[in-house]
């Protein structure tokens, strides 16, 4: 199939690209459109010449994946978010229907549902952050731009380069290694690898994808995560001492917006996060990396760090 990548430079945009690429496909590196901090409160009105630019690139396409966007789930400042995560996409997901491709995947986030107990999915937000809020609504315009496409949600991604995974990794590996009692909860957690994997399936199945479709749980649980990546067995704590802390620093995030981002990787590293049925699984995808990438991804990260 032919298939263009928007944003094929990013994190997860060089990852899919190499995947598409390995599985035999003609895989277009497109350079994501850049919307100026002032025209993101213009909205996709003033990206006029970005659209008609886009639009002649994706002529003759079977797809388009949308991997743009700013990635940093701390970061503050909402209109670089909103210009990042919402209308860049959207400006993909028009020039996509403009060129009539035949299918569009645009690579959200797990983050828009938030605090829900159950990650599923539903067009349901929980938009607890800035980031949170730029993504759904990014969503929200890719929909409205295209009413075919598919949304993929990847939960927190993990890889040697990411500052998340060597943080986490910190973490497994020292003194305050911890999870919240019992420890079996589910942890939406996902290679790059895998998340690579899952897209280039969802832009060339010969079926119809749903209009939201979210990663399937890799089998881990907070433990294992943190157990995989630090080498050893973290501690189990009550579970009402770390909700009491959980339930501070989401109370400190509400006044200090920096604090909402990092209080949440502390909850999910603690109490995970439930996760419903992917149809992924039901079409039959399945994760190429396990539990032995895992526990290679926790070995490199520290030896690095050492």
């Amino acid at each position: 199939m032919k298939v263009a990548v928007a944003g094929a430079s990013g994190f997860v945009g060089s990852a899919v690209s190499r995947a598409l690429s390995e599985q035999g496909h003609d895989v277009s590196e497109v350079r994501a459109p850049r919307v100026a901090h002032a025209d993101a409160a213009r909205g996709l009105g003033a990206q006029g010449a970005a659209v008609e630019e886009l639009t002649a690139k994706f002529e003759g396409l079977d797809a388009v994946v949308n991997c743009s966007g700013n990635p940093d789930a701390s970061e503050q400042n909402a209109d670089e978010l909103i210009a990042a995560n919402s209308i860049s996409p959207a400006v993909v997901a028009r020039a996509a229907e403009c060129a009539g491709v035949g299918r569009l995947v645009h690579v959200s986030s797990a983050v828009v549902q938030g605090r829900r107990p159950k990650l599923d999915e539903t067009d349901s937000t929980d938009e607890f952050s800035a980031y949170a809020y730029s993504k759904a609504e990014g969503e929200r315009l890719v929909r409205q731009e295209s009413p075919t496409a598919t949304i993929y949600r990847p939960p927190s991604v993990h890889a040697v380069s990411r500052r998340v995974t060597a943080m986490t990794a910190k973490i497994a590996g020292s003194p305050f290694a911890t999870v919240a009692a019992p420890g079996s909860q589910h942890s939406p957690q996902a290679l790059i690898g895998n998340v690579a994997s899952a897209i280039a399936f969802l832009a060339t199945t010969d079926m119809n994808p749903p209009a939201i479709v979210i990663h399937p749980w890799e089998g881990l649980t907070s433990f294992d995560v943190l157990e995989l990546l630090g080498d050893k067995r973290p501690v189990i704590v009550p579970r009402a001492v770390a909700r009491g802390v959980c339930d501070g620093l989401e109370l400190a995030g509400r006044k200090i917006p920096v604090v909402a981002a990092n209080a949440r990787r502390v909850e999910m590293l603690w109490f995970g996060q439930n996760q419903a049925d992917s149809w992924l699984t039901s079409a039959g995808w399945t994760p190429p990396y396990g539990r032995d990438a895992w526990r290679e991804l926790g070995e490199i990260v520290r030896s690095h760090r050492g």
